[in-house]
């Protein structure tokens, strides 16, 4: 049986999660990426247990270990005076708990390990997908260049945007009315930040600030929502003005306001998200990552969903056996669509409860937030294997 061929088109975080992925598992598979080079861009992620277990296991350990940073706990705070809305304990508790750790690392440095990962061959740069076509025997991904890949299956980690998953639904991307600034900040600037090593919220009416270190301890990445209904641009290096995100958090609690006026520069990003949809595959093509599931950044799970996918559609490539490649496809729709379904929704209502006016349903949502305090309500969400999840789906 000869080998299976996959072209991914987009060589983000989940394009080249699934390439590490599917080489580990002798899986012949080529990135198409349309930058003609890859910079560092973007700011912090945070990567949750139910990702790093997966990361380590592919080889990044000792990388993660040496780029990253462990915070001791995620504090939900009240926006004017800082009082401690909720508190989830990380560090060690989180790591016995889980086993593996929570990190928060800078988007790039995530992005170089895993290209490092990759045999050069395998990446190519340059290449923009302007279409996507299929037969019963393979799948074609044309380049802007005019250049046509066939493979037998191509892969859509194109992001929101995404022009592979044309092939598999008709819809849209929703905008949220939120923008959010984004920024890093040198450590020796905001040494109270770092001194215990933090995620760090604090929620306010129609906008929230979230920070923590990243750079193994040496910058603090940011974002800061504001509501706003005249800005729809989505690029990283899309520049925002310092000045008005200062006058937006005007008021806000002294960590907030020392953190904005510590930053040089801010990007700003219009955040979309799109419904959630029935399938993740058509034929010989198939989406993975924000291409799959968009989500607002309210959950911090968005990056840690795509490297479960990766995982996931590599296991279930790897294993097509009898059921070829449909079966695989199947299986893999069954692994994913109820838990990726799940947290897309709650990113989305996140949206709503940690923007509220102050008042009664504030003080609704802060009790509340106080008795989900603790490790025991992540179980579902940080506890969970994907990789296990898929082998054991076999005899489904």
């Amino acid at each position: 049986m000869p080998q299976m061929r996959v072209a991914v088109a987009g060589g983000g975080i989940a394009g080249l999660v699934l390439a590490v992925a599917l080489r580990r598992a002798g899986v012949d598979c080529h990135v198409y990426e349309q930058a003609g080079h890859l910079t560092e861009v973007g700011a912090g992620i945070q990567v949750a247990p139910n990702a790093s277990r997966l990361l380590r296991r592919l080889g990044l350990r000792d990388r993660l270990r040496s780029i990253a940073v462990a915070p001791q706990a995620i504090e939900m705070r009240r926006w004017d005076d800082g009082t401690l809305l909720q508190r989830t304990p990380l560090g060690e508790a989180c790591h016995r708990r889980f086993g593996a750790p929570y990190y928060t690392v800078h988007r790039a440095d995530l992005h170089s390990s895993l290209l490092a990962c990759i045999p050069p061959d395998r990446v190519h740069l340059g290449a923009r997908c302007v279409a996507v076509t299929q037969n019963d025997g393979a799948a074609q991904l044309h380049l802007a260049d005019g250049t046509v890949v066939t493979a037998d299956l191509v892969v859509g980690a194109d992001g929101i945007h995404s022009l592979v998953r044309e092939q598999i639904v008709t819809d849209r991307p929703r905008y949220s009315g939120q923008t959010i600034y984004r920024g890093l900040v040198a450590a020796e600037r905001v040494p109270q930040l770092l001194a215990d090593p933090r995620v760090r919220l604090w929620f306010g009416p129609d906008q929230h600030c979230v920070c923590y270190p990243v750079s193994a301890g040496r910058q603090v990445s940011f974002g800061a929502t504001v509501a706003a209904s005249d800005w729809r641009e989505e690029s990283w290096s899309a520049r925002g003005d310092v000045a008005e995100l200062a006058a937006a958090y005007k008021g806000w609690h002294e960590d907030v306001t020392q953190l904005i006026g510590a930053a040089e520069t801010v990007s700003r990003w219009a955040l979309h998200d799109r419904d959630s949809i029935d399938r993740l595959s058509s034929g010989r093509v198939t989406v993975i990552g924000d291409a799959a599931h968009p989500m607002l950044p309210f959950q911090a799970q968005g990056a840690n969903q795509a490297v479960e996918d990766a995982v996931v559609l590599a296991v279930c490539l790897s294993e097509a056996g009898s059921g070829g490649l449909s079966g695989a496809l199947r299986r893999y729709e069954r692994i994913r669509l109820p838990r990726i379904t799940r947290i897309q929704g709650q990113s989305r209502d996140n949206a709503k409860a940690f923007h509220l006016d102050d008042g009664e349903e504030q003080h609704r949502r802060d009790t509340a937030a106080q008795a989900a305090s603790g490790l025991d309500h992540h179980q579902w969400l940080f506890g969970y294997d994907a990789e296990e999840a898929a082998m054991t789906s076999r005899s489904a």
